[in-house]
This record gives structure tokens, sequence and C-alpha cells, in this order.
């Protein structure tokens, strides 16, 4: 009797490019959180503080936005390299 081996799940290798997005992507989020987490933090009372806060708030709504773009950006990248394969 011979013995075949199960058949494996069908592993992609991601591209370079797209490992170098998702790279990105995660830098950006980490800002994001550390831009949040540095508005909570500060010890400013004021209107002035609270401009501060919400342009900081922006700022890192921005980079959160930018982070899942570039995420979704990796995703379509790679889905096209798996079509071509």
């Amino acid at each position: 009797m011979s013995r075949i081996p199960a058949p494996r799940a069908e592993i992609r290798p991601r591209s370079a490019p797209a490992e170098g997005l998702r790279a990105h992507s995660d830098t950006l989020r980490e800002h994001a959180r550390r831009l949040r987490a540095g508005a909570l933090a500060l010890d400013w009372k004021g209107p002035q503080a609270e401009a501060f806060r919400w342009r900081i708030e922006d700022l890192a709504d921005r980079c959160a936005t930018a982070a899942e773009s570039l995420a979704r950006s990796a995703d379509q990248l790679d889905a096209a390299s798996a079509r071509t394969r």
C-alpha cells in the first residue's frame, strides 16, 4: 500500500512590493496610535489645547486612513499577482 501525503493548503507567496506596502501601513497605524496617546496624555487646558488636540486627532485619522489604503492596495497587488501565475 502506497502512502500518499495529504494535500497541502495552497500557500500564496506575497510579493515584495505588497509586503513593503504592509510595512508602511503598520508604521502609519503605529504613528496614529502614538499621536492619539500623546494627545490624551497632554496636560494642557484651554481653547488652544483643545484646538491642538483636534489637529492631532485629525492627523491621526489621516494616518489611519492612509494605512487602510496601503493595506488594501497590498491585498489588490497580491490578488493581481496570483491571477498572473
